[in-house]
This record gives C-alpha cells, structure tokens and sequence, in this order.
C-alpha cells in the first residue's frame, strides 16, 4: 500500500465528515426575542362592558393567564424528552493511520513504505436493555406534567372564584360602613354643633367622635383591601391594574352537599389532577429504578473492526468491549432511585390523607358556618326593630343620643357579620369544590393515559 492509500482516506474522511456536518445541521438556530413593556398584551378580545359571573371569569382565567400560558410550555419540554427517550443510541465508529516512521520495515526492496489502518463500528448493548424502561419513564413524566398542569388550572380557576367572592361580598361590606359612618358622622357633627352652643360636655361628645373614628378606620381599612382584591383580580385575568372589571352581584359558586363531598372520596385518586401527578411521578421513577437494575450488569459494547498492518496483512473480526464492575457496580444510583422512590409513594401518601382530611374538615366547617348564619338570621328581625325603635325614640327625646346610636351601630354590626358569615361560607364552598373537581375541567385516565 503506497502513499496514494492516505490521500485517498483522508478524502473518504472529509467526505463523511461533511456528510455528517449536514445532517448535524437541519435543524437551524433561530432567534427568540424577549417582549417589551409596551408589547404586552391589554384587555383585546374581553368585552367589559358588562357585568362578569363567576363562570365568565373563570374561562378569560383559563385562556389569559400568564403563569398559565407559561406553565403550559412545559408540555413542549416533556415531549421532547419522550422524543429524546425513545430515539436509538448512535454507534461508535473508530478509525486510525499509522504510516511507519522508521524501523527495519520502514523502506521495502524499491524504497517504498507500508501504511497500516484500522476502521471499527461498534454499540452499546446497555442502551438497548436500557431503552425500554427509559421510554415508559419519560412518558409517565410527560403525564405527571399534563396532570400538574391540569391541577393548576384548577388553582386558577379556585383563585378566580375566590376573588369573585372575597370583592362581591368585600362591596357589600363597604357599603354597610359607608352606612355606618354617615350615620356616626351626622352625629357628631350634630354633637359639635350643641357643644359649640353650649348644650353638650365632652363628655357626651367624646363616644360620637370615638365611634366616627373606629368605624372611619374600619372604612379605610376594608378600601385597601378592595383595592388589592381587584388588581389581583385583574393581574389573574391578564389585565391592567386599572381595568374596569365588574362583576356580578351574585357569585354563583357549585355547591357542593356532604353526600357528594362522600361520594367524592371514593374516586379521588382518578379526580384529582394532582395525586394523578404524583402517582405519575412514581411510575416514572419506578421505571428509573428498573434501569438502575439493568444497568448494574457488565455493560457490553459490540462491534466490527478491521484493517491492515505494515505487512499489508488485513484482517477483520468481531470486537467486544466488556465492563469490569469491580469498583462501581452501580449500588450507589440504585440505593437513589430505591430512596427516591420510597420518598414519592410517602409524598403520595400524605397528600392522600391531606385531601381526604381537607375535604372533611371543609364539609364540617361549612356545616358550623351554617348554622351560626341560621342563629343571626334568626335574631335579624329583632335587632332591626331595636334599631328602628331607638331611632323613633331618640327623634322623640325618650331615649339618649348614646343609647340611640349604639342599637343602631349593634344593628349595622349584626349586619356586617351577617355578611362576613355568607363570604365565609361561600370560600368554604369554593375550597371544597376544588378538593372535590365541582364545576373543573375533567380529567380521566385509562390505562395509565391522561385525557
């Protein structure tokens, strides 16, 4: 073999080499540029111009939420590892020159040298054995990430009801101390006015002005907390603080009874997006644990090899490449994958026994709600004729200004807890909805597939 044999290799290799290079290359880099302030998406598409149910808000929840549309990406990044997981591993090919640079062979009768080469294709059995068990955890991954996302469409949807609730109720709160502090203001300012004349002590002052700022305060108070209410709302729904949402009056939340709160326990697993996710979570490390296992036998890698010495003797044959497992037997990755999973089917536990205790718990407290809302309304009708009363008695100079006022401020109180007793009742329904699924979007698993 003369020196005409490493040109011409070094031309094969080239070419292979380009080959390789274009194939390497379809798939090409393409800029993704970041969003600026003022490309940010405002209230397109949403007609507020109406009054929005609890319904309403809950579907622009779903389709304009940004940490929603975020999350969802998520599903891109999980096909792609089940794309990765289920494509072949690629085999090795190796190859060498070894032109001779001096010794007894080094020039032959005319003068001329030998080049030896080798070439050899070989693979990795491991990744073959491997493959399978790679496969079903990446697509139990890609499942536990549908189901987490679907969970998470449904804290949205629970945070949308909850707001809805929290500034309907919060409005009607509002108007009771707006109520209450023109009531108290009147009555100061008539207290200033007797005082200034000279038919008042401060005495007789200080519980009117005492009384205008508690409930001033308490006015001030729940402002701000409406205020904050309904620029979380607007920030769930994709908006601008200041966007002019209004809602409707009477948040219509799914009810959601003890029966059926027991009926729900029974297929709790299969509702809830998130023990799915979890339960998910262990198939796919159940199969990490399996490859783990697999892996801690000989890894072999086979193959074919080939060339000619400086002889020019050429030859060709099987190779095999053997693993010695004398130091790393892979006991170290197979005690973590048997720690991880023993730690998923714990976490899977405790969150099963934390939704059936949650959902137990709401059931009684919505029935201890329920009866202290019946005990006020039962008192409701009294204190209204008390308040009413002293109003008549004070015009009529029977009763005093300080006695007046404190029926009918007991009155608006009654009324206030009235409405606090309703508001509470109602996040209570709301949470057991979402234990529950009520009025969700669904999820249903066959055979280990979520739909």
């Amino acid at each position: 073999m003369d020196k005409s044999f490493l040109v011409l290799f070094f031309k094969k290799g080239l070419l292979a080499c380009f080959a390789l290079s274009t194939l390497a290359a379809c798939v090409k880099y393409s800029t993704l540029n970041l969003p600026s302030p003022t490309s940010m998406p405002g209230a397109e598409g949403i007609d507020l111009s109406h009054p929005l149910g609890v319904a309403e808000v809950e579907r622009l929840a779903l389709a304009r939420n940004p940490d929603l549309a975020a999350s969802r990406l998520q599903r891109g990044v999980s096909q792609a590892q089940m794309l990765q997981a289920g494509l072949l591993a690629n085999p090795f090919l190796t190859g060498a020159v070894l032109p001779l640079l001096a010794g007894p062979a080094a020039a032959g009768p005319q003068g001329s040298s030998t080049i030896a080469y080798n070439v050899g294709l070989s693979y990795d059995i491991r990744s073959l054995l491997t493959r399978p068990n790679r496969r079903l955890a990446a697509a139990a991954t890609a499942r536990s990430v549908d189901a987490s996302l679907l969970w998470q469409e449904w804290q949205t949807v629970a945070q949308a009801r909850l707001l809805c609730v929290d500034i309907v109720l919060g409005d009607r709160i509002l108007a009771i101390l707006r109520q209450s502090r023109n009531l108290v203001e009147a009555r100061a300012r008539a207290s200033r006015i007797a005082l200034a004349r000279g038919d008042a002590t401060l005495a007789t002052v200080a519980p009117d002005e005492a009384a205008l700022l508690s409930v001033t305060i308490a006015q001030a108070d729940q402002d701000r907390l409406q205020l904050t209410r309904r620029h979380q709302l607007a920030a769930l729904l994709g908006l601008a603080p200041d966007a002019p949402v209004t809602l409707a009056p009477n948040p219509d939340i799914p009810a959601v009874s003890s029966q059926q709160a027991d009926q729900g326990l029974q297929d709790l697993p299969e509702r809830r997006p998130d023990l799915a996710a979890l339960r998910f979570g262990y198939q796919a490390q159940d199969a990490r644990l399996r490859s783990a296992i697999l892996a801690q036998f000989p890894n072999l890698t086979f193959g074919i090899t080939g060339g000619s010495d400086n002889s020019n003797i050429r030859s060709i044959g099987p190779q095999v490449t053997l693993e010695l497992p004398i130091f790393d037997r892979g006991q170290g990755q197979i005690a973590l994958e048997t720690a991880t999973r023993v730690q998923l089917r714990a976490e899977y536990t405790a969150r099963l026994a934390a939704s059936i205790g949650q959902i137990r718990a709401a059931v009684a407290e919505l029935g201890l709600l329920a009866g202290q809302r019946a005990a006020l309304d039962r008192d409701a009708p009294a204190s209204r004729l008390a308040a009413r009363d002293a109003e008549a008695a004070s015009r009529a100079g029977d009763l005093d200004e300080r006695s007046a006022l404190d029926l009918i401020l007991a009155q608006a109180g009654r009324a206030q807890q009235a409405v606090l007793l309703e508001q509470m009742m109602l996040e209570q329904s709301v949470a057991l909805a979402t234990l529950v699924g009520a009025g969700m979007p669904r999820m249903t698993i066959r055979e280990g597939v979520l739909f």
